[in-house]
């Protein structure tokens, strides 16, 4: 990816902020957008630090204007976009009834209708030019939905059978422009401080919880390989799919009984506690969050499941001479006896 120009959409702190310093060290010229100037202006500085170029676009995805004034922006400092990722994302904790109608709408905003804006962006510029990859962050909870995040989960099941739609379409018209969601776990990400919450403890990932850099490896193999139609990010997010797949009525028994205690802490929340639903908590606070969150004593900083996934035909290889070497021990076995 060096000299590549890479647009970052919620680059201003957690798994964004991570695929940042990743790509930056590879010399790519970064795109930073997400609301947060704080956030961004540190996050530029350690691109630089790593020996990438980086230009902060402030953008509210949510708004298809500002996302389109972004990426001509972006084009007419760096260049041509080669890679698009749409990460940024928002969310409330809270049982659906008592989730306000303008906040779901903007939890679809910011987490749909932004990967919808910002796929549109870069397909405009990425289309005439026959050449570009487009990498959509989604979810576990895309493919399983959870109690207590109604408005996110919807919002992640969206974004799979748009790009779904998307992907066909340019099948469809032999493009050479590709388009692929790197479907996560739950991760580290100081989100769980800052995201709107009416529960009355602190908000958590349901474990096993893993680091952004788990997140962000994940997503820069997808941009070098972006063919596939999907990647799976830990065993969790394997496990969960094929679960709802294969029992999904037990599913719900479970996570009706298990999932509200199991996206809390002990910690009583307090009432002043700040949200980034409508405003950026990095501005609002003056402070950098970076890419971690608060639970790094019980989070895994790798996932062999995503190495795995990262290289099929060296697993695939690995098994079949496993294979080979059981079946010739067999035959001597049996010569043996």
């Amino acid at each position: 990816m060096s000299e590549s120009v890479i647009v970052i959409t919620g680059a201003s702190a957690g798994i964004g902020r991570a695929t940042a310093r990743m790509f930056a060290r590879r010399g790519a010229n970064l795109a930073l957008l997400a609301r947060g100037r704080a956030g961004l202006e540190a996050a530029a500085d350690e691109v630089r630090a790593r020996g990438g170029r980086a230009l902060v676009v402030p953008t509210d995805v949510a708004d298809h204007r500002q996302v389109e004034e972004a990426a001509r922006t972006v084009e007419e400092s760096l260049g041509p976009i080669d890679v698009w990722i749409n990460v940024a994302f928002t969310s409330v904790f809270a049982p659906f009834i008592e989730i306000e109608p303008d906040e779901y709408q903007r939890v679809t905003d910011v987490t749909y209708l932004g990967c919808v804006n910002g796929t549109r962006a870069a397909l405009r510029r990425m289309l005439p030019r026959d050449t570009g990859v487009i990498v959509q962050v989604g979810s576990a909870l895309g493919a399983r939905s959870i109690p207590l995040q109604s408005a996110y989960c919807g919002a992640k099941h969206a974004v799979n059978g748009f790009t779904s739609s998307v992907r066909t379409e340019l099948l469809h018209n032999g493009s050479n422009v590709h388009i692929t969601v790197v479907q996560m776990p739950a991760v580290n990400t100081p989100q769980f401080s800052w995201v709107l919450s009416r529960l009355p403890n602190h908000p958590q990932p349901v474990p096993p919880i893993y680091q952004p850099e788990v997140a962000a490896r994940a997503i820069v193999h997808a941009a070098h390989h972006p063919r596939r139609k999907q990647y799976y990010v830990g065993a969790s997010t394997v496990a969960t799919t094929l679960a709802n797949n294969v029992a999904p009525a037990l599913l719900d028994r479970y996570l009706a009984r298990t999932g509200f205690r199991s996206q809390q802490t002990d910690d009583k929340t307090t009432a002043e506690r700040p949200n980034n639903l409508w405003h950026p908590v990095d501005d609002h606070k003056g402070r950098d969050f970076g890419a971690h969150g608060v639970f790094d004593d019980r989070s895994a900083a790798r996932s062999p499941q995503a190495a795995m996934a990262r290289h099929p035909l060296l697993v695939s290889t690995a098994v079949a001479a496993g294979a080979a070497a059981v079946g010739l021990v067999r035959r001597r076995m049996t010569r043996n006896r």
